[in-house]
C-alpha cells in the first residue's frame, strides 16, 4: 500500500513512524505475527461529551426511571433521568485516575439495564440505536464520529499483511455491530468488557452478572487469551490503555506502541482528563503521540 493512502496524515513524525515500522515489521515478522491491537473509545471513534456506549445506557436509565419513580431517586437513574452525562462521565474519568466509587454505582444499573435478552434482541437494540442516534454537538450520526485518520491506518496495516483487533473498556457487544461497517473489523477480532451469559431453551441470554471490565492490566491478559500472539503494534489514548502499549512494545523485534492525543478543541474536543499518566510515559519511553491538530488533516470523514 503506499504511503498517499494515508491521506489524512500530515506528513511529520508520526507518519514516519507508521511507514518506517510497517517497512520493519515486513521484513521482521510473518502475516501470522503481525497482529495490531486498538482500543476504541477516543482512539477509533469520539468519547466526549460522553461516551457513545454511555448514550445507549443512558436512554435504557431513563426509561427504568420513568416507569419506577422509586428508581429516579438513586443514582445513576436520577442523572439519566436529567439527561446528566457529566455525571457518567465523570464516574469514567475518575476511573483512570484511580477511584472507582462513582464507576461501582454506573455499574450496578449497567449491569441490570439489559439483563434477560437474548443476544440477538441485545443486538438488534444496538443496531436500533446506531441507526438513529447523532451526536449531542457534533450533529453527526454517531456512525460517522470514527476517525477517518485512523480508519485509514486500519486499512493501511491490513495491506501491509496485519490483522486487527478491537480491545477496549467499552461493551464487547455494544461494539461488535458496527465495528465490520465502520472499521473493516469482523466481530470475532473484537474484544471487550462484557457481562455473563446463560444458555436457556436453546437461547443465549444476559445476565447482570460481569465477566470482565476490559481494562489496564486486564486488556494485555485477555489480548494473550483471546488472539494467543502478543502484539507488535497498538493504539490507545488513556491511562486504560498503558499496559496494552507495554505489552506491544515489550517484545522482540520492531514494535510501535501509539497514543492518540486530544488536542484539537476546533474540530473535535481538547482534554487530557485520564490520560495524564500516559501522556507522561509516552514522552518517557518515546512512544509515537498522534496529535489531532498537528497530525491529521481532517478528523472525520
Amino acid at each position: 500500500m503506499s504511503v498517499a493512502e494515508l491521506s489524512s496524515w500530515k506528513d511529520g513524525p508520526a507518519k514516519s513512524a507508521i511507514v518506517d515500522f510497517v517497512a520493519r515489521a515486513g521484513t521482521t515478522f510473518s502475516p501470522e505475527e503481525r497482529v495490531a491491537v486498538f482500543d476504541n473509545d477516543g482512539t477509533l471513534w469520539c468519547e466526549k461529551p460522553a461516551y457513545i456506549q454511555l448514550d445507549f445506557l443512558v436512554r435504557r436509565l431513563a426509561e427504568q426511571a420513568a416507569a419506577d419513580p422509586a428508581l429516579a431517586a438513586t443514582q445513576p437513574y436520577t442523572a439519566a433521568a436529567a439527561g446528566d452525562l457529566g455525571w457518567f462521565g465523570d464516574a469514567v474519568t475518575k476511573h483512570y485516575n484511580g477511584d472507582d466509587s462513582a464507576l461501582k454505582v454506573l455499574a450496578g444499573g449497567a449491569l441490570s439495564a439489559y439483563a434477560g435478552l437474548t443476544v440477538e434482541d441485545h443486538a438488534d437494540r444496538i443496531k436500533a440505536f446506531f441507526a438513529e442516534a447523532q451526536h449531542p454537538t457534533l450533529a453527526r450520526p454517531y456512525t460517522t464520529c470514527g476517525y477517518l485518520p485512523m480508519v485509514e491506518l486500519l486499512h493501511y496495516l491490513e495491506a501491509n499483511g496485519f490483522t486487527n483487533y478491537i480491545v477496549s473498556g467499552g461493551g464487547r457487544d455494544f461494539m461488535r455491530p458496527v465495528t465490520a461497517s465502520m472499521y473493516g473489523v469482523p466481530p470475532e477480532r473484537v474484544i471487550g468488557s462484557s457481562v455473563g451469559l446463560d444458555f436457556v431453551d436453546g437461547q443465549l441470554r444476559t445476565t447482570a452478572t460481569p465477566e470482565f471490565l476490559n481494562d489496564g492490566p486486564v486488556k494485555a491478559v485477555r489480548i494473550w487469551g483471546r488472539i494467543g500472539r502478543r502484539p507488535i503494534f497498538a493504539a490507545g489514548n488513556s491511562n486504560g490503555d498503558i499496559e496494552m502499549l507495554e505489552y506491544a512494545a515489550g517484545g522482540p523485534g520492531p514494535s510501535l506502541s501509539m497514543l492518540v492525543r486530544h488536542d484539537d478543541a476546533d474540530r473535535e474536543f481538547d482534554y487530557t482528563a485520564g490520560a495524564e499518566k500516559v501522556l507522561g510515559l509516552a514522552a518517557d519511553r518515546d512512544w509515537t503521540v498522534a496529535s489531532m491538530r498537528d497530525d491529521w488533516t481532517t478528523v472525520f470523514d
